[in-house]
């Protein structure tokens, strides 16, 4: 806003002042005689130009004919008011009012210092928020807030073992953390659980989910005390967010880092070997999991595995699973590049509900075959998953989906690839009602289908 301009005095001392012009004396009135001019003298004061000369004494009668001026009007009396300043209640008040209106105009100017948005809490945990900020994320306080609820696994199976790490979902002792992790007990073996603190447990598979690389194991004899994790929904994130992964990494305990949210619902191919490399979603093998993940650029490593991505607040928005790698050292363990793939934290909890409650977890199908195909529509071209064939009784069917539909979104995101669609739907139960977009004979319309 521009202030108004309020135009200076002329101080330039070079520019003339004008004369005043001094009125000349009234005539006298009529019938009297005025005062008769005075002759010069030859003596003279200083005249304006400066030069003296010489005026003669006055002569001549003086006129009394003007009358004597009237007195001045005595002045007003000044009266002096003495005005009381405000006690100590108005002062106050005034200070409690000033205060309230800052607060107030900060607080629908900047909410962010003010009103810190808390994510809806998927499973009643007990790390406190950490105030969002309006300048920057303050990582100090959410490693500080969030580290006690990550712990280090080690799972020792009869062959092989491997170390990962893991989050503690709830305050009976379960923790979440990937399939891959612990596949190596399921024929026998034990797992040794490792507190931030140092505290040692052992511990149990309670369920596994080898689809979405799951699993959810419990603390034998937990203490009362534990940390639990508060997992927030992951289908508000954005790109650009900002992320910070603890775990373990090459067996380095209560490793932080930070990074961004790089990409969502990225389709990523995990293989299921039971080595440290199975962390690199580059490998090719008949037993994949694919999932729509969260990509993200913090640094992690094998031994990441299970442990949990924190956005600005302290909630768990996913499960670090797997990288992406260049290449392979000579220990079969490859390093970060900075792609990084994280289970979305809606998935992680609906699975770990499932596990808890009865040691499986159910998967609704589709009902169809697709393969990957573009559909134009009017001037565009899209890509999307081409349905080949319809299995007779499934929701697909139902719905009234036939071969050459080109599915182009789940619940309005982008079905980029048939692996991006099997990532979709491996998202719901059996019974969830899910709405689709495809390509039809050059047209596009929304179908409501049920997942079976």
């Amino acid at each position: 806003m521009t202030e108004p301009r309020i135009p200076a005095h002329d101080a330039d001392p070079t520019r003339e002042t004008p004369a005043t012009t001094i009125p000349a004396l009234a005539a006298a009135p009529a019938g009297q005689t005025p005062p008769a001019q005075q002759p010069e003298s030859p003596r003279e004061a200083t005249s304006a130009q400066g030069v003296e000369t010489e005026y003669a004494a006055p002569t001549g009668e003086p006129f009394d004919g003007y009358e004597a001026p009237a007195s001045p009007p005595a002045p007003a009396p000044t009266i002096v008011v003495t005005k009381r300043g405000p006690g100590w209640g108005a002062l106050l008040g005034a200070m409690l009012l000033t205060i309230g209106l800052t607060l107030g105009a900060i607080f629908y100017a900047r909410p962010a210092l003010l009103r810190a948005s808390t994510p809806t809490n998927l499973n009643g945990g007990t790390v406190a928020t950490v105030p969002a900020s309006s300048d920057a994320t303050d990582w100090t306080a959410v490693a500080s807030a969030v580290s006690p609820a990550v712990v280090t696994i080690q799972a020792q199976g009869t062959s092989s073992g491997s170390t990962g790490s893991g989050v503690i979902y709830d305050a009976q002792g379960d923790i979440v953390t990937n399939y891959h992790v612990v596949s190596s007990v399921l024929s026998g073996g034990h797992i040794q659980v490792t507190l931030a603190d140092g505290r040692l447990y052992t511990a149990r598979i309670i369920g596994h989910d080898k689809t979405t690389d799951l699993a959810v194991i419990r603390l034998d004899n937990p203490p009362e005390n534990l940390t639990v994790a508060r997992f927030a929904t992951s289908s508000t994130l954005q790109v650009g967010a900002p992320v910070m992964a603890i775990g373990a990494p090459l067996g380095l305990s209560n490793t932080v880092t930070t990074g961004i949210v790089s990409a969502l619902n990225r389709p990523v191919e995990v293989s299921m070997d039971e080595d440290a490399a199975s962390e690199d979603a580059s490998q090719a093998s008949s037993d994949l999991v694919i999932t729509n993940a969260i990509q993200i650029d913090a640094s992690i490593n094998p031994g990441n595995s299970g442990g949990p991505l924190f956005d600005a607040t302290g909630a768990v928005i996913g499960i670090n699973s797997s990288i992406k790698s260049l290449a392979t050292s000579s220990d079969s363990q490859a390093g970060s590049i900075g792609l990084g793939f994280a289970i979305p934290s809606d998935l992680a909890v609906s699975i770990a509900d499932q596990l808890i409650a009865t040691g499986a977890a159910s998967h609704g199908t589709l009902g169809v075959t697709v393969k990957a195909a573009t559909a134009t529509v009017g001037s565009d071209t899209y890509v999307g998953a081409e349905i080949q064939e319809v299995t007779s009784g499934s929701g697909a069917a139902i719905a009234g989906l036939r071969a050459g539909d080109v599915i182009l979104t789940v619940e309005g995101q982008e079905v980029a690839s048939p692996k991006q669609l099997v990532g979709y739907v491996r998202r719901y139960r059996a019974g969830d009602t899910v709405t689709m977009t495809i390509a039809r004979n050059g047209q596009t319309q929304d179908v409501s289908v049920t997942i079976q």
